[in-house]
């Protein structure tokens, strides 16, 4: 019996689509790679026009998978953004209405709230973060510096939270004490003063230049410890880009941009690093690898400069870390997937980091209670070449002074008279007689310069009042009333 070279074709083939269904019918492994500060401009594949810093290894990652073009963080700055990917809740929701934690500040997020590491924990992953926690712990009190007991328990972190195996640093890489975390407690003890920006206690050996080369290390030997049999989620948050700017040696003018696109090379190499481990361990058909960041590029870069030398680290957008404008929380969302994502794809979807969480969820098998991801969409039907059917009208935007904005399709509002951030026009900076609010036609309009509010008052209005409804549940998705954790959400900062 004859077999036609086609028939053997058409029996490969149906093996190995054969072959990835199985592979996706089992719970992937999870790797999210969050960097602090990196831009949406600051990806070389995202702003290629305007984009000068060479990043290889997350361009390699999109053209292997997917890129969003329209993914947002929660607010402009860290630790808000950072509850709502770990919670997938709006931070504004909670007591902290504006600002940042410090190094010693207290638990923004209580033990008994789901997160995503417990989430995926109770579904049988082996959970790890590795990195910048920046959403408080309680530090154990003593007799040593700042009153603190350097050999004492560590209670209210990621270890608490869901995670198996902890390492990193409590807060940015600016922001003291300046040693590292292994777990619940300290990795020795801080004996002396240093400066990385903010002056604080600090252990002897601790140096910032060396922690993202430490951090990478890892990493890497949490995922080379892994085995097939049993599905891993590691959260890498990054140090990279923030501030200190500190590349290493070997990076120190590879830009040719100066030390902020050197770093942000450093960085990318980091995330290099991640992928090799992970398919040097065998698992990359069915391993999720995702790079994001925590909000947009911060003015400690430098971007004027670096807009001189023809980068701009917003890309098309308008306004950086801090803002209500886009480039404040617009950032780069890639994610590698190949036993399911098609190779060079792109999705125009409106996503939220806080839809991690219910990704996730829809991911493992698992599912939300009422009471967690109440602002959580998944965007798993994304990755697959899908529309997302969302049970959310929109999203909304926070900046660092409090501010809020809300999305829905083509339109956003922002509540706020300028930026709402540190870019100019600030809110002071603003004549008294602009109006109140500003409206955008991002479809027309991406860059934000025409304010349409009194040209278009009924779309204004639509906006508002979803805003306001999603304030009011407690929730912005389909499901049970739920209870924010206070009652002072000022959607307007300034005197109408």
């Amino acid at each position: 019996m004859k077999i036609s070279i086609a028939m053997t074709v058409k029996a490969c083939a149906l093996l190995a689509l054969t072959s990835l269904v199985s592979i996706a019918a089992t719970q992937p492994n999870i790797v999210f790679i969050f960097a602090d500060d990196m831009g949406y401009g600051d990806v070389q594949v995202l702003n290629p026009e305007r984009g000068k810093i060479p990043t290889p290894h997350i361009d390699a990652l999109a053209r292997d998978g997917m890129i969003f073009t329209d993914a947002h963080t929660s607010s402009s700055v860290c630790t808000p953004s950072r509850y709502s990917l770990m919670t997938g809740r709006y931070n504004w929701r909670t007591t902290r209405q504006a600002g940042v934690l410090g190094g010693f500040g207290n638990p923004l997020i209580p033990t008994g709230r789901m997160t995503v590491a417990s989430l995926l924990k109770a579904q049988g992953y082996r959970t790890a973060m590795i990195g910048k926690w920046h959403l408080g712990m309680n530090l154990p009190k003593g007799q040593g510096m700042n009153n603190i007991d350097w050999s004492g328990t560590i209670t209210g972190g990621p270890f608490d939270l869901g995670f198996d195996y902890y390492f990193g640093i409590s807060a940015s890489l600016d922001m003291p004490p300046y040693i590292y975390i292994e777990n619940d407690k300290f990795v020795g003890e801080c004996t002396t003063t240093k400066a990385f920006f903010r002056k604080g206690p600090a252990h002897e050996d601790f140096e910032a230049v060396n922690v993202l080369d430490d951090l990478a290390e890892k990493a890497v030997e949490f995922i080379e410890k892994q085995e097939a049999s049993t599905p891993f989620f590691t959260y890498i948050a990054l140090p990279s880009p923030h501030t200190p700017i500190v590349p290493t040696p070997e990076w120190k003018g590879k830009s040719e941009l100066g030390a902020y696109g050197d770093f942000q090379m450093q960085t990318d190499a980091f995330v290099g690093q991640i992928v090799a481990a992970v398919d040097a361990g065998g698992f990359s058909q069915n391993t999720i690898i995702i790079v994001s960041s925590d909000n947009g590029c911060s003015k400690a870069a430098g971007i004027p400069a670096l807009e001189a030398k023809g980068h701009f680290p917003s890309a098309q957008f308008r306004g950086s870390k801090s803002d209500l404008w886009d480039g404040g929380h617009r950032v780069p969302f890639i994610v590698r997937w190949p036993a399911i994502v098609e190779a060079g794809s792109q999705s125009d979807e409106l996503i939220c980091l806080t839809d991690f969480m219910a990704t996730c969820a829809e991911l493992s098998g698992g599912e939300l209670p009422a009471d967690a991801g109440e602002d959580s969409v998944s965007f798993l039907p994304a990755l697959k070449g899908d529309s997302i059917e969302s049970t959310r009208a929109g999203i909304v935007h926070h900046s660092i002074s409090g501010h809020f904005a809300y999305r829905m399709g083509k339109w956003k509002l922002l509540l706020s008279k300028g930026s709402a951030g540190w870019t100019s026009p600030t809110e002071k900076q603003m004549p008294k007689e602009s109006p109140n609010a500003q409206l955008y036609d991002l479809g027309a309009d991406p860059g934000e310069t025409t304010n349409l509010y009194e040209s278009h008052p009924e779309v204004a209005a639509r906006l508002l009042a979803q805003l306001e409804s999603d304030v009011a549940r407690g929730r912005s998705t389909e499901g049970p009333a739920a209870k924010n954790d206070t009652n002072r959400i000022n959607l307007w900062k300034i005197t109408k």
